[in-house]
């Protein structure tokens, strides 16, 4: 039971402001290009309880935990956008999509930055610092590479369809529809059938991130 508490302790912290600052993000941007729909909606805010979704942040994850999955996927409430409200739609999509993923790089980048005062902690508190410090960076890169999957409604989806030229960037947004069917089955083959066309997408960038991210802090 100890042991479970440690590890369910290292993980929901840094999975919560992970979340969190990815999608106010989204929302503060959104705002600043023109759209305050999130803002009224008070999801421009660090307040995890606004983002998290009960089946998707808690329940999911918490499942492929306990069985022991070698990858853990969730979401959290989607911040609304109204894309036609921003003040340059094709333009502004591209920076409001972005920012989610690019603000987990900078968690990531701060994360392995504190990991060094974690290393100077003794006993106990400076194991977990660097337990949960750990945790966060892989996290936070994980979540950046996924979202930046070029499939609609993913934030590289829509980045794709605004960077584009418009006749395949039509293309590209018919997939918004199944966009998260074929994410679904994406999962399926990786959890059920064992054909890891997921981890083969994320796997390269993703070691890629975490290499560049520990020679950036000093930890190389």
């Amino acid at each position: 039971m100890e042991e479970t508490l440690y590890k369910v302790s290292v993980w929901i912290l840094p999975v919560l402001i992970a979340i969190t600052f990815h999608e106010a993000a989204h929302g503060y941007v959104a705002w600043r290009c023109g759209d305050d729909t999130a803002k009224n909606l008070n999801r421009v805010t660090f307040n995890p309880l606004r983002h998290v979704d009960l089946n998707g942040t808690i329940i999911a994850p918490s499942l492929l935990f306990m069985v022991g999955s070698p990858f853990l996927f969730g979401w959290a409430k989607p911040v609304p956008v109204d894309f036609m409200r921003l003040n340059n739609p094709r333009r502004d999509m591209v920076w409001v999509a972005a920012v989610g993923p690019g603000i987990n790089l900078v968690l990531a980048i701060v994360s392995a930055a504190l990991l060094h005062v974690a290393l100077h902690m003794p006993g106990i508190a400076g194991l977990w610092l660097e337990d949960m410090l750990s945790r966060s960076i892989l996290i936070n890169v994980i979540l950046a590479v996924f979202n930046m999957l070029p499939i609609p409604p993913l934030d590289g989806g829509r980045v794709a369809v605004g960077l584009l030229p418009r006749p395949f960037a039509m293309l590209l947004a018919r997939l918004e529809r199944v966009g998260l069917l074929i994410v679904l089955l994406l999962l399926v083959c990786e959890f059920m059938f064992d054909i890891r066309l997921l981890s083969w997408f994320i796997s390269g960038p993703r070691d890629f991130l975490l290499r560049f991210i520990m020679f950036l802090t000093g930890h190389s």
